[in-house]
């Protein structure tokens, strides 16, 4: 880590880990600039990303998984520095957006026209190519911010933040490497699912039919042609097909989980089969 240069601002950047020992190494090296790393290791994490996460961060915490909200409330607040830059393990900072980053930093915080959060647009790479169009990109994030006026709000396990004051955007791509290949998409997919039908049947939303009948096809017509992932080629219709999976799924789900109580849902499982 480095000292903040001569008039920027202190920056601490803040990612949260599992089994990612092989892009993480990449992930942190790219913002090795910065004044503090922050990694939060999920406990049940099996791989070395803990001992990459020692080797390359200012400070490492192990903790068990309690919702991405709540995992980066507690991550950022082991920060130093009020201004906080969120990075996941699998993405990469490239030098124009580290130098985009360094002049906002720069920037008189004192200043009132001074934005208090900064977007950044995420390229993602998948089925052998970046993928510029479709629900993909662009895909703007609210990643840059000074944690004193801002809040992790939402939904598990689409939180984002809110800010007190304006927001800017920054030049440069974040490279998004998000998927090995089409089953590990999959199985995010099955995993984000249930968190997502969790966290609907935990904040008492009820299921309804068109939920499942309607919003799958609307989210596939919103990527393929409103988005215009068709310009992808093959890998933009995988992508929206995979999109309105990912809705019918968390429908799905929320039906299961609110057709019956939880105590229903054990005790059925007690039942003996019927003869």
């Amino acid at each position: 880590m480095t000292e903040a240069g001569p008039g920027r601002a202190p920056v601490s950047v803040c990612a949260l880990v599992c089994n990612e020992e092989q892009e993480l190494a990449r992930c942190l090296a790219s913002v090795a600039w910065a004044d503090e790393i922050v990694v939060v290791v999920d406990a049940k994490s099996t791989d070395g990303s803990e001992a990459v996460a020692r080797r390359l961060a200012s400070r490492v915490e192990r903790r068990a998984y309690a919702g991405d909200v709540e995992q980066k409330r507690f991550a950022v607040s082991l920060a130093q520095h009020d201004w906080v830059f969120v990075l996941d393990p699998d993405e990469v900072v490239t030098p124009e957006l580290s130098a985009a980053m360094r002049e906002a930093l720069a920037t008189d915080p004192t200043s009132g026209a001074s934005p208090v959060a900064y977007q950044v647009n995420r390229a993602t790479y998948h089925l052998g190519r970046w993928i510029r169009h479709g629900d993909f990109y662009p895909d703007w994030k609210l990643r840059l911010f000074r944690r004193s006026l801002a809040r992790f709000v939402g939904r598990d396990p689409h939180g984002r933040v809110e800010v007190e004051g304006a927001q800017g955007c920054l030049a440069g791509d974040l490279l998004h490497y998000s998927y090995r290949d089409l089953a590990d998409q999959i199985a995010r997919i099955q995993f984000f699912s249930g968190e997502a039908a969790s966290a609907l049947a935990r904040d008492g939303v009820r299921f309804r039919l068109h939920q499942l009948v309607l919003h799958p096809p609307a989210r596939f017509l919103r990527s393929y042609v409103l988005r215009r992932g068709f310009q992808d080629g093959l890998p933009g219709f995988v992508i929206a097909v995979a999109s309105a999976f990912y809705v019918f799924l968390k429908y799905a789900k929320l039906w299961e989980r609110t057709r019956r109580g939880d105590g229903e849902e054990e005790a059925a499982r007690r039942l003996p089969p019927a003869a």
